[in-house]
């Protein structure tokens, strides 16, 4: 059993996970990684407007932990298999003794996201609200009694901007589907609860604002918007919750919800990436 700190990674395979899981190595610690994309080459974008191959998966981000000079555990997973999730959860315990800190980063990216209202069908609602919500749940369930036991842990939540502002226009024109702000709303109130009653442990909010991850990158290519709508790198957000992970100066914003690009800036955690 290794002393060594451990992070487990949800949705690792690309985007901001792939990125939070090399800051994390890079600040020390060993690093396992979930996703549905184990090897190269089997990522598609099932989004509405998906169909097509995107890039990573949990080899490739196991690899580039590696290169950091930590361990990495690929563990997959599937939102929607329950089963999946705790099992990933306690191998992670059972392989390597610990969890330090959980990051929910996964997100379901099948359809529903981008839906206006009148097209939302009931499954897709409770699909979202299956994947976005109760998988958190579960998994943050998963992880609490062993966190307790030890007495110290950290779990960081990627939440969103459409949990807590409403769209400048519809579905489609800028805005986004009512199916994923309520999940993303649902989920995005969980950790100042769980601060209140665990507060032997630390719990966070990451909000990333407007970041660019592969599969916006594929498909503004082939929409001939490449370019059109820039935002801030995956690293940005990654390098906000690696600094709550590792700091103890995150400890006074326990509970709080952190504007990863605002604290990006402020406290000089990443190079600048705005125009």
């Amino acid at each position: 059993m290794s002393s060594d700190r451990v992070a487990l990674v949800t949705g690792a395979s690309r985007g901001i996970g792939k990125a939070t899981a090399i800051a994390l190595a890079r600040a020390g610690f060993d690093v396992a990684i979930t996703a549905r994309t184990v090897r190269e080459g089997e990522g598609v974008d099932d989004s509405d407007s998906g169909g097509r191959s995107v890039p990573g998966s949990l080899e490739t981000t196991a690899a580039l932990i590696g290169a950091e000079g930590r361990r990495a555990l690929q563990v997959p997973m599937d939102l929607l298999d329950h089963a999946s999730l705790e099992a990933a959860v306690a191998r992670v315990i059972e392989d390597w003794g610990r969890i330090d800190v959980h990051v929910n980063n996964a997100v379901h990216t099948g359809p529903g996201s981008m839906v206006r209202f009148e097209n939302t069908t009931i499954e897709m609602i409770e699909t979202k609200l299956a994947a976005n919500v109760v998988s958190q749940v579960v998994l943050v369930k998963a992880v609490l009694p062993h966190m307790l036991t030890r007495g110290d842990g950290t779990i960081v939540n990627v939440t969103s901007a459409v949990a807590i502002t409403d769209p400048p226009a519809p579905a489609g024109e800028g805005g986004w589907g009512s199916a994923y702000a309520m999940s993303k709303g649902a989920f995005h109130r969980m950790v100042g609860i769980l601060a209140v009653e665990y507060p032997t442990l630390r719990f966070f909010n990451v909000e990333p604002g407007y970041v660019v991850t592969e599969r916006m990158e594929v498909n503004a290519k082939a929409l001939g918007l490449e370019g059109v709508y820039p935002g801030a790198p995956p690293s940005v957000p990654a390098a906000v919750i690696a600094w709550v992970a590792s700091s103890p100066d995150a400890d006074e914003l326990n509970g709080q919800t952190l504007t990863a690009q605002r604290v990006a800036k402020e406290r000089n955690l990443h190079e600048p990436w705005w125009r």
